[in-house]
Parts: structure tokens; C-alpha cells; sequence
């Protein structure tokens, strides 16, 4: 059984962190953001004033509006259009995440005082600490960290170099 089990734990922890690394590395500075520059005074003390179930079906907007560019993007994507598949659907991921994300920072407090969803957050606590806890994951996190500094180092240079090229014409 843990021959079977090893394997696809590598599999799920590549996937999920992936994913999370993906999209959540641009959507929490791009939340942020929103939060420190977009004031929104008005509709940020309108969502805080929502009880917790109206606040949890608050949630539900952005998953209507954004989950139709899924089949939209594979519509493209099967017509031959591949890039404005996948650029449509980064982006309506990307913007759910940062709606859902900016949501979730203005109601957790409230969220939490519903039992299934504190019990529900609590399990996706466990599962990701779990997962995060496997040899998989410390090895995908490696691995990611690694490309992450060779990109840094990569793009250093090329600024660099860049930068002595302009100098040293004038």
C-alpha cells in the first residue's frame, strides 16, 4: 500500500503546489495591493456588516461571474486559439483568486463563527500542513526555490549587463 500511496503523494504535492505557487504567488501581492490602494471604504464596511452566512454566500459572486471563462478558454483553446485560451483563463483564475482572497481577508472572523465552515477550514488546515509536511512537497520546494534564485540570478545579469551596455555608450 505504500508503494501506491508514495508515488501519487509526489503527484498531489506537485500538483497542489503547483498550483498554489502559480497562482497564489501573483494573487496575494496583487490582493494586497488592492487592499493598501483601493480604498472602497463604503464596500468594505458593507461586506464587514454582513452576518456570517450572508458573508459565506458573498463568496458565491465571484465563482458565478469568473467560472464561465473555464469553458470560454477551452472553446479557444479547441479552435486553435491556444494562447488566448490560456491567457483568458490565467486571467479569470488570477481574478477570482484575488476577489476570493481579498473576501475571505475582510470575513474570516465572521466565516469562522459557522461550525461546518470553521470545521470544514480546519480539515483544509490539516490536509495542507499534512501535505506540506511530505517528503514530496520538501522536495518540490526545493526544486522550486532553485529555479526561483536561478531566474533571480538570470535576470540580475541580464539588467546588469544591460545597464553597463548603456553606460558604456555614452
Amino acid at each position: 500500500m505504500k508503494q501506491i500511496l508514495k508515488p501519487l503523494t509526489y503527484i498531489a504535492a506537485a500538483i497542489y503546489f503547483l498550483v498554489d505557487a502559480v497562482f497564489m504567488a501573483v494573487a496575494r501581492p496583487i490582493s494586497r495591493w488592492i487592499g493598501r490602494h483601493l480604498q472602497l471604504k463604503r464596500l468594505r464596511g458593507w461586506i464587514r456588516s454582513l452576518s456570517p452566512y450572508c458573508s459565506l454566500a458573498l463568496f458565491s459572486v465571484p465563482v458565478i461571474i469568473l467560472e464561465p471563462v473555464k469553458p470560454v478558454a477551452a472553446y479557444l483553446a479547441a479552435t486553435g486559439q491556444i494562447v488566448s485560451g490560456a491567457v483568458t483563463f490565467i486571467i479569470g483564475e488570477l481574478l477570482k483568486l484575488v476577489l476570493v482572497e481579498r473576501l475571505f481577508h475582510l470575513t474570516r472572523d465572521k466565516l469562522m463563527r459557522i461550525p461546518a465552515f470553521a470545521w470544514a477550514y480546519g480539515k483544509y488546515s490539516e490536509v495542507k500542513a499534512w501535505l506540506q509536511a511530505t517528503d514530496a512537497w520538501r522536495a518540490i520546494r526545493a526544486l522550486s526555490r532553485a529555479a526561483r534564485d536561478t531566474l533571480v540570478r538570470a535576470r540580475a545579469r541580464l539588467v546588469g549587463g544591460f545597464s553597463s551596455l548603456v553606460t558604456s555608450r555614452d
